[in-house]
């Protein structure tokens, strides 16, 4: 596909940037960072500099991007616009981002790991190449949808489990070089969809999109695919074998918002008890008849078509949407309801303390004395905690808001062991 790069007169659109800046030592928020912003490869040419607050992010910035028509149809146009990313802080070694992705009408939201200044420290950039629907990627092998897992001494998990990370490979399979990393699996997902769609797309086709995505890595650590094979990761982020996964790359509110909400979903056939292998291409440089067109679900869900009508419209009406038997790394399961004001018990209790543990490091959500009654203390600071990590506030806790709170949770409680 010939690209044709933007020039500044077609930048016509506005989108937004946040920037989340973390210590790489610990996970600890970074506030007083400075953030530069600039257009392109020119760092020189500052457009905004802008600090973080007490939970390491910058105010939300306006950024110009491309028309919105662009990234809603096949073009050859480039349908966002690239932004380079200094940050600096001091005890820090400064960080450069290239390639930071803006796309008009959305927020994105750009993760910055800094590297605490030591001796023979070496500054570790981010360079995030094209998006998958306007770069040059490696068509997908094809596979089978359902593996064989009868095989004599195939390991195999007894039922299908949500991990609480994924090793990414950062290459291809034979690549004893590519080094892994080890990835909470909910932000996988989110890189992987804001790697491989756009965020500006239908919210059917983004669902739709993200369930095929989250299928493929289930079917992965289901069946120990590439363990089997003796290799030491879950996934690759080769688009030959697996799906992209890019480190460092920004991940956009909008997909962040759905893969909260559907995160333990999966796709399943009858009698089948693996998560289905739903291999999908783009459906304009590359076609697949038996497989999900990336474009293809955008102009459905621009037609009203529901997520599973998508899917069925790919992978056949026997296609249904199935649920993960568990959730690893999370200290207890949704209740089942939402908690707001009025309610009380254990399940209230146990979130506060919670939130309680996570307000230690996130000094700007309010503490709680843990008493298991929902009054207004306990509403504001979850009002506090949904601001600072990018959910709708409510106040309210919901099943995403529930899970996000043991997540993070989990997270700072490790941060406090290693101290």
């Amino acid at each position: 596909m010939r690209k044709h790069p933007l020039s500044a007169a077609q930048l016509t659109g506005t989108g937004q940037l946040r920037v989340n800046v973390v210590s790489a030592a610990n996970n600890y928020p970074v506030s007083n960072a400075v953030v530069s912003i600039s257009y392109g490869a020119d760092p020189e040419d500052i457009l905004e500099e802008v600090s973080t607050d007490l939970s390491g992010q910058t105010d939300t910035i306006d950024l110009s991007a491309p028309p919105l028509e662009y990234s809603l149809e096949p073009s050859e146009q480039k349908p966002y616009a690239d932004y380079t990313i200094t940050v600096r802080a001091p005890g820090f070694e400064p960080l450069v981002i290239s390639g930071s992705e803006v796309l008009p009408d959305s927020l994105s939201i750009q993760p910055a790991r800094l590297i605490p200044t030591e001796p023979d420290m070496q500054e570790e950039d981010v360079n995030i190449p094209d998006h998958t629907l306007y770069g040059d990627y490696p068509q997908k092998i094809p596979e089978d949808e359902i593996k064989p897992v009868n095989q004599s001494g195939e390991i195999v998990l007894s039922r299908v489990v949500v991990p609480e990370t994924i090793i990414v490979h950062d290459g291809v399979p034979s690549d004893s070089s590519a080094p892994n990393y080890y990835v909470p699996y909910i932000d996988y997902i989110k890189n992987v969809a804001s790697s491989e769609i756009y965020a500006t797309w239908a919210p059917n086709t983004i669902m739709a999109n993200i369930l095929a995505i989250q299928s493929i890595a289930l079917n992965r650590v289901y069946t120990e695919w590439y363990r089997n094979r003796g290799y030491e990761f879950t996934i690759t982020s080769s688009t030959a074998y697996d799906q992209k996964w890019v480190y460092g790359r920004n991940i956009f509110e909008s997909i962040s918002l759905a893969v909260d909400e559907i995160f333990s979903s999966y796709l399943s056939r009858p009698d089948v008890k693996q998560p289905i292998f739903t291999q999908y291409c783009d459906g304009r440089r590359i076609t697949c008849p038996d497989w999900m067109s990336q474009w293809g679900s955008q102009s459905l869900g621009e037609q009203g078509y529901s997520p599973v009508e998508i899917i069925r419209y790919y992978y056949g009406d026997d296609m249904y949407i199935n649920s993960a038997e568990q959730i690893s790394g999370i200290p207890s399961s949704w209740p089942g309801y939402e908690l707001t004001i009025g309610s009380s018990g254990p399940k209230v209790r146990q979130m506060q303390e919670q939130l309680n543990a996570i307000s230690a490091v996130y000094t700007a959500i309010p503490s709680l004395v843990p008493d298991g009654i929902f009054g207004e203390n306990t509403r504001r600071s979850v009002e506090e905690f949904q601001s600072v990590f990018g959910l709708p506030v409510t106040g309210v806790v919901d099943y995403r808001t529930w899970y996000k709170i043991s997540q993070i949770f989990v997270a700072v409680t490790r941060i406090a062991e290693q101290i």
